[in-house]
């Protein structure tokens, strides 16, 4: 089995359920060491990626519906919501590893540790969503996050600078106030599954740190002024606080960057 082929094959599994599956499957063939890894494989991109279900319906972000922690439904649609992120995140990451050809092998197996890490989630948020009485797909959900996973499909560099540390990055200082959010509404058992996403979101956003800053080491660019670059370039979104700063520290932004946040 080699590594990137297998990522790939994950990516364009539609049932969620059986992507989470055969990640878990793949990170544990790895540890086996069952698994070879061909940096430099040319491998072309093929029809039906992201594999995904049929639900949920995908619409613009603000037709996704308000989220009220007054009612059982209100809450469940929150669970959802933060499901089809990991479970958009999981595809993220696959799509990490096996686009990029000739990279270090460290930077293949840490992509997917992450999405080892983001099926993990998934499946916590699914199967709690169950609980609640309803399960993925019940409720619509967008798509803003593979929209920027396609836009930098033709550079490693645009991608570690945009998605990680960017969209991914959000989640740093979103989780803490919908953690404190959810707990006060009465969901222990949610509040403990974003304890445990924040913990594992400050790697990945680490890795996509670490990974932008070696890229642009080397290549010889300056690493604030190319990343002001890259998202006029690929019109990512503006970032607005409050920001989590000790999280983003955590996870390898510069202290010349904190300062924008501040």
């Amino acid at each position: 089995m080699e590594l990137r082929a297998a990522a790939l094959h994950a990516l364009l599994e539609t049932d969620p359920a059986t992507k989470a599956q055969s990640v878990a499957a793949l990170a544990a063939a790895v540890r086996s060491g069952n698994v070879r890894i061909d940096p430099d494989a040319a491998m072309e991109a093929p029809p039906g990626i992201p594999g995904r279900p049929l639900r949920p319906e995908l619409v613009p972000p603000l037709q996704v519906g308000r989220r009220s922690m007054a009612t059982p439904e209100g809450r469940a649609m929150l669970v959802h919501a933060l499901a089809h992120i990991e479970f958009n995140a999981i595809n993220l990451a696959l799509d990490a590893l096996w686009r990029f050809e000739g990279m270090p092998e460290r930077y293949y197996l840490d992509w997917l540790r992450v999405a080892d890490e983001e099926a993990l989630h998934f499946t916590m948020l699914g199967t709690h969503l169950q609980t609640l009485g309803y399960a993925y797909g019940d409720f619509p959900g967008h798509d803003s996050l593979w929209e920027m996973v396609a836009k930098t499909s033709d550079d490693v560099l645009a991608r570690m600078a945009l998605v990680p540390r960017t969209l991914e990055a959000r989640g740093l200082d979103a989780i803490p106030p919908l953690r404190k959010k959810i707990a006060q509404a009465g969901d222990i058992a949610a509040a403990l599954i974003l304890d445990r996403l924040l913990v594992d979101e400050v790697g990945h956003v680490e890795i996509g740190n670490r990974w932008y800053f070696s890229l642009c080491e080397q290549r010889g660019l300056e690493p604030l002024a190319t990343y002001d670059a890259l998202t006029v370039r690929y019109k990512a979104p503006v970032l607005k606080g409050p920001f989590n700063i000790e999280g983003r520290r955590q996870a390898g932004f510069t202290e010349a960057e904190l300062q924008r946040y501040r």
